[in-house]
């Protein structure tokens, strides 16, 4: 069956799925977004992702032009008429089209486009003998400048650090904050684990507050595994017991090796697996 895009109310063709070249979303990276998994049919955290969207959008005084009801209805919509169980949905909104010209007033009406399709970050081996990371040279964007809480259309300075990860022949790059302190990585965020305890830095490091970043916070607590949010420095990263990443996209995933050196064993360790099980239990994989 031919994939069907959500395109404000009507569902289109890939092949005629379109936006205006004149769009602020194309001209700027005005606009925000969500990454939304489905397993065997059910949308993992719907409402959590939603309410993030609108959060952005809020953000960015962009007025999204459906209540957050019909927005979930929309979303669902879109998956049951493209038949994908298992799936990666994108939910995109624009500011619209406009003039070549920066000021946001000078737009129609805002865009919202749902795409349906599946994804593949990583290849099924590195989930059994985890990543390759480097910490990068490009920094996290100054949360003074930008709030990395909004999940914006504009993703140069991830790419940039992406760049830097596949250029020195890793598969992702880990990006410090301006003081010099692990943020996150160019599209996951991040988690050590040292002497038991499983750390990730907090929201004020510079990050963002992802889904599955909560995902497993929550299942930590149910398990017992001590948790908290700390500072890390790379000092931390490089004598980690554990490493690993968390994404829509790339789910929880081992990390083995930081900037050439072993982490921990050079396997991926107990909790790490645990913490892996137990969302697979979640999402009923």
């Amino acid at each position: 069956m031919e994939p069907k895009v959500y395109i404000d109310g009507q569902f289109v063709s890939k092949k005629e799925a379109k936006v205006s070249v004149f769009d602020h979303g194309f001209l700027y990276g005005d606009g925000v977004f969500e990454g939304i998994r489905s397993y065997k049919g059910k949308i993992l955290e719907l409402d959590a992702h939603v309410r993030r969207l609108y959060e952005s959008a809020k953000s960015i005084r962009l007025e999204i032009p459906l209540t957050q009801e019909q927005m979930t209805d929309a979303i669902k919509e879109s998956l049951r008429i493209n038949g994908l169980n298992d799936s990666y949905l994108r939910v995109i909104i624009t500011r619209g089209v406009g003039y070549l010209g920066l000021s946001p007033w000078k737009t129609s009406h805002p865009s919202v486009i749902i795409i349906v399709d599946q994804i593949e970050l990583y290849p099924a081996e590195l989930y059994q003998k985890g990543l390759e990371l480097i910490t990068c040279a490009t920094i996290r964007n100054h949360p003074a400048a930008l709030s990395p809480r909004i999940k914006s259309l504009n993703y140069l300075n991830n790419i940039l650090a992406k760049i830097e990860a596949i250029d020195a022949g890793a598969q992702e790059g880990i990006m410090m904050n301006h003081e010099g302190h692990v943020a996150e990585c160019t599209g996951d965020n991040i988690f050590i684990v040292r002497s038991g305890t499983l750390l990730t830095p907090p929201t004020s490091a510079g990050i963002l507050e992802g889904v599955t970043r909560d995902i497993v916070i929550e299942l930590a607590g149910k398990a017992n595994i001590p948790f908290k949010e700390e500072t890390l420095t790379r000092h931390d990263l490089f004598v980690a017991d554990e490493c690993f990443l968390t994404g829509t996209a790339a789910e929880v995933i081992p990390a083995t090796k930081i900037d050439g050196r072993v982490v921990g064993t050079g396997q991926v360790g107990p909790i790490t697996r645990q913490l892996i099980d137990a969302f697979h239990k979640r999402t009923g994989r």
